[in-house]
């Protein structure tokens, strides 16, 4: 997400904010009577003519409850957030943890929505849902067809005014072991993960409510009850202290209909004071260290500054941007340019009661990390003799005023800009008064900000250190954590009462679904050019944005026919996104940020996408630039030299990450040596040593075609107008390049355990499958997809639903198959408490053999057709959606109706069928294991398994003599490229993307769940 300090610029020529709007009084806000209900409108805010606001209406309810409502009907859905003022700054010492932690319970049930409704009503209407913690404020939110609406509000007022009778203490030890493994995988188990703690413990205070992270201490964890999480409830969740907002496909009048009657008779809480805090004082540099499972030495200093929406803040960001953020950057320049970091930034992430400037660098294996602080402090003393540029100003605010728009191109944009700025300042259109400053923004007052928190102030100076080698912190450790001055705050919880509301309907009759949403796919827009590429558009108004998706086929899959050069589509692809005949790697980054623009060049398995991004007043001069770097690359040695050492020491480092491991293990197996795709697509060390700046150049000039390649457009620009901008690819040279076929291993003639160790780890990675199917839109492969779902497709499934919600395992576990134009494996996979592995592989067993015989019932199959038939509401609503429907078209020759027939295949899906193929396409006895963990605490009970153990070492060689295999299994024949379709690189179809989840988070924010994107 965005940080709160945005720009809202020019985005056309005329685009302006009238000086009403920018003093918070908009000609067009106004304010109405109050409902018999007692709801007050507050105000009305429309979009005038020549301003970029979101429209809205605020109204404030009887109880306290603040609801913000938001029209946009571009797209038959809703987006509905629940926003409460606590986070895990609301904590005690010896209680952290426990905003976040119920966030966990809140999906547990309440009276008149039993444990799984909420996610049955959700999912399996097509929608997400969704929640999140940081320090200051807990969200709960949903995007759902537009028909759903009603029931969400439903569910979100039965859970604020009716939780706490159904918390039980079952579900309390089931969450708590699941809070455990979120902090396992993501902190304790994770590379750096401790980095986040070990500042905030010596910056802060002892007692400062920042000076621990969300996620908690696990002795925290252990000591808290159920009683303790209720009184949190009490005291911090009631309306008065949330912010409800409901934007999308909605009527506000209705809007405020439902919420009275859902919300109108739960009791207001405790009232709740904004907490204002000073900032850290440091009277010495403080050294501290640690030391992790990682390769290379990691130093960081951290300087406390201001809160957001601190005056100061915009400019503070804009000095960050200038010492590290991007290749025009001191650091960049000092630290990674001339190899003295593997990587080094600077950054100003700030919260509610704090700031934090960032400047943080990995060294070198070896490398002392007191000469990477020398280089920290020279670049900004480096940045006093300089100062600040026109330049440096016009490239920070330029690439603010891209992030504000691309923000709002969903409707779950929109909303989480309003809920923020009402739970932070009390105004949803806070935008206006951070447009004032950040335009009034000067270059003396960052040098101003620079004097003032950052010249001769002291810091935290992290040092991390990795187990194994002789790497000695900057400086000795000086700084103990003091009690002194430390008072226990009052106590919050006394005498509170849980009294729930009385109302005049049945809160037990789930709300009806309105009609089904009509869904339309984008119109669309052809073009062919004489040298074989393929162009399709359509045209997107919500946002003056413009997005661009390049495909050029081939990839690492291109690497085939000389496996002793893996890698060099990966490095070919990193030269491209260097500097250009015309332009050194500076230069066009500049360029580029001055535009607000972006141009990336993304290598894959299956072909190399190049990633564009632009204003759509932008765009002509975004796609010179786009010329430059696909036409023109400059290939210098000095760049090839960095980032061939670069290549080097990540491939080096994925010894430490136990996912790492564990994918490349899986697939060296799936494939076997005689496919390219057993090999990481970065290559590995022997292969990349021997890679020259002349294989980059050969495997451009021979495998970079328009014949190979097709590009989608999406964005607020007419066809007539694009095509003729695009010129310059019609002189792109066709050539005469052979797409390899696939060459993967015999599949295992029986299940087998593969083992890695590694030490320590507190986690173990599983992964389960096999060399499956290639991707098809209406075949064998999209009936795979659907019988999976309810497997292990989506957070309900049965897999998840086991491991994760009934046996607290795991943070999350999921199965998928991922095909793409070659057969694609089919993979179940988990991240589990090392104590759990053993049980975790056997219920993984349980529920792939049970599926497999037992088959579906009558309302799995139900919610399956209700759930993916819906679920098109949310399919193509941003530009990057449309332009990744586009390129599917594309990649596999599809016509637009493909989604049509899907609809008919699941609307005549019958048990049976879902059971044929989970017989036909889940071969349980015949799949790949592989386990990585500490062999110490995993290896003796898997032992008792039955199972044959194969162990194995970090780089995937056999410590145990290998065992027969049977079958090949099926893989497409070499074809010209122009008569083979793009096949997806990294990921499954989109079809398949529900059944990949990705943690998104950051150091100082949780989810509690992983949703499909």
């Amino acid at each position: 997400m965005f940080k709160n300090s945005l720009l809202l610029l020019s985005l056309g020529t005329a685009l302006t904010l009238s000086p009403a709007l920018a003093q918070q009084k908009s000609a067009a806000k106004t304010t109405g009577p109050v409902t018999a209900a007692g709801t007050r409108l507050v105000e009305k805010v429309t979009r005038q003519p020549g301003e970029l606001v979101i429209p809205y209406e605020k109204y404030v309810l009887a109880n306290g409850l603040t609801l913000i409502v938001t029209e946009d009907h571009s797209d038959p859905l809703t987006h509905v957030d629940v926003t409460y003022h606590v986070g895990s700054a609301r904590e005690q010492i010896g209680k952290s943890g426990f905003a976040h932690f119920f966030e966990h319970m809140m999906f547990e049930g309440s009276d008149h929505a039993p444990q799984g409704t909420f996610d049955k009503l959700v999912i399996g209407s097509g929608g997400t849902n969704n929640g999140s913690t940081n320090r200051d404020r807990t969200n709960y939110y949903e995007t759902i067809p537009n028909n759903q609406l009603e029931r969400a509000l439903w569910l979100e007022a039965d859970r604020m005014g009716y939780l706490l009778d159904a918390v039980t203490q079952p579900r309390f030890e089931v969450q708590r072991a699941t809070v455990k493994n979120e902090r396992g995988q993501n902190y304790d188990n994770r590379p750096y993960g401790l980095v986040s703690e070990y500042t905030a413990k010596n910056l802060y205070p002892y007692g400062h409510p920042y000076s621990w992270l969300t996620i908690g201490y696990l002795q925290d964890l252990d000591r808290s009850n159920v009683q303790d999480l209720k009184n949190f409830f009490l005291r911090w969740y009631g309306p008065n202290n949330a912010t409800l907002t409901v934007g999308g496909d909605v009527q506000p009048a209705q809007v405020v209909t439902m919420v009275e009657k859902y919300f109108g008779s739960i009791k207001r809480g405790p009232a709740v004071k904004n907490n204002v805090l000073p900032a850290p004082k440091l009277t010495q540099d403080r050294y501290v260290s640690y030391t992790d499972n990682v390769r290379f030495p990691m130093l960081q200093m951290v300087f406390p500054t201001v809160p957001q929406n601190h005056p100061d803040e915009p400019a503070l960001d804009a000095l960050a941007d200038i010492i590290g953020g991007g290749k025009n950057s001191l650091l960049y320049k000092n630290l990674i340019k001339s190899q003295r970091a593997v990587q080094a930034r600077a950054s100003h992430p700030t919260a509610e009661l704090a700031g934090e400037f960032t400047l943080n660098a990995l060294a070198f294996p070896g490398k002392g990390l007191d000469s990477l602080e020398y280089r920290m402090r020279q670049s900004l003393a480096e940045f006093e003799r300089r100062g600040v540029t026109d330049e440096d100003l016009q490239r920070f605010k330029a690439s603010r005023e891209s992030q504000l728009v691309s923000s709002l191109a969903s409707v779950s944009g929109k909303v989480s800009t309003l809920a923020e700025n009402q739970t932070y300042t009390g105004n949803p259109n806070y935008l206006t008064v951070q447009v004032k400053r950040l335009r009034a923004l000067t270059k003396a007052d960052v040098l101003r900000v620079y004097n003032q928190y950052i010249k001769g102030k002291k810091a935290v100076v992290l040092s991390v250190l990795p187990k194994s080698g002789d790497a000695k912190p900057s400086k000795p450790d000086n700084f103990t954590i003091s009690k002194d001055g430390y008072q226990a705050p009052a106590d919050e919880y006394k005498g509170l009462t849980y009294v729930k509301g009385q109302d005049k309907f049945d809160r037990n009759q789930i709300p009806a679904a309105g009609p089904n949403p009509v869904v339309t796919v984008p119109v669309l827009w052809q073009e062919g050019f004489a040298n074989g590429l393929r162009v399709m558009g359509t045209r997107n108004t919500e946002v003056p944005e413009v997005n661009l998706l390049l495909t050029i086929r081939g990839g690492h899959r291109l690497e085939q026919n000389d496996p002793g050069k893996a890698g060099i589509a990966a490095l070919t692809a990193a030269m491209l996104n260097e500097g250009t005949q015309k332009y050194t790697s500076e230069q066009i980054a500049a360029a580029l940020e001055r535009l607000g623009s972006s141009v990336q060049v993304v290598p894959g398995a299956d072909n190399t996408t190049v990633q564009v991004r632009s204003l759509t007043k932008n765009l002509p001069a975004t796609l010179a630039l786009l010329e430059e770097k696909l036409m023109h690359p400059r290939f210098d040695a000095a760049d090839f030299a960095r980032l061939k050492k670069q290549t080097l020491e990540g491939i080096a480092n994925q010894a430490t990450q136990p996912v790492v491991i564990a994918n490349n293990t899986y697939n060296s197996l799936l494939y076997g040596p005689g496919d390219i795709m057993s090999v990481p697509v970065t290559g590995t060390a022997t292969t990349v040593q021997s890679l020259t700046l002349d294989d980059v150049k050969r495997f451009y000039e021979q495998n970079y075609a328009p014949n190979l390649s097709h590009l989608v457009v999406v964005g607020d620009v007419e066809q007539k107008t694009l095509v003729p901008q695009l010129d310059f690819l019609k002189n792109w040279t066709r050539k005469n390049v052979t797409l390899p076929a696939g060459n993967p291993a015999p599949q295992p003639d029986k299940t087998r355990i593969y083992f890695v160790n590694k030490d320590g780890a507190a986690q173990s990675e599983i992964r389960i499958g096999y060399l499956a199917l290639p991707y098809d839109a209406t075949g064998d492969y999209y009936r795979a997809y659907l019988t999976n779902y309810l497997l292990g497709g989506e957070f309900t499934s049965r897999i998840n639903r086991n491991l994760r919600e009934d046996k607290g395992y795991t943070y999350g576990a999921y199965s998928g198959f991922r095909g793409t134009r070659y057969t694609g494996p089919f993979t179940a996979q988990a991240g589990v408490r090392a104590d759990a592995t053993t049980a975790s592989l056997t219920e993984f067993e349980k529920e792939l053999k049970n599926f497999r015989t037992s088959g579906i019932t009558d309302e799995e199959l139900k919610t399956l057709q209700t759930s993916i038939g819906q679920s098109d509401a949310l399919k193509y609503e941003t530009g990057p959606q449309k332009a990744a429907f586009l390129a599917r078209l594309l990649d596999y020759d599809l016509q637009p109706d493909y989604v049509q027939q899907q609809s008919a295949i699941l609307r005549a899906l019958k048990k049976e069928d879902v059971q044929t193929t989970a017989q036909k396409v889940l071969p349980v006895d015949k799949m790949y294991i592989v386990v990585v963990g500490d062999r110490a605490k995993v290896f003796p009970s898997i032992s008792t398994l039955g199972y044959e153990i194969v162990e194995m070492d970090l780089n995937g060689n056999r410590l145990t003599p290998a065992a027969p295999l049977a079958v090949p299994a099926t893989a497409p024949t070499a074809v010209p490229a122009g008569e083979v379709k793009k096949s997806k690189s990294k990921t499954e179809d989109a079809e398949g993307r529900k059944a990949k989840r990705k943690l998104k988070k950051d150091d100082n924010s949780t989810k509690v769940k992983e949703k499909g994107e």
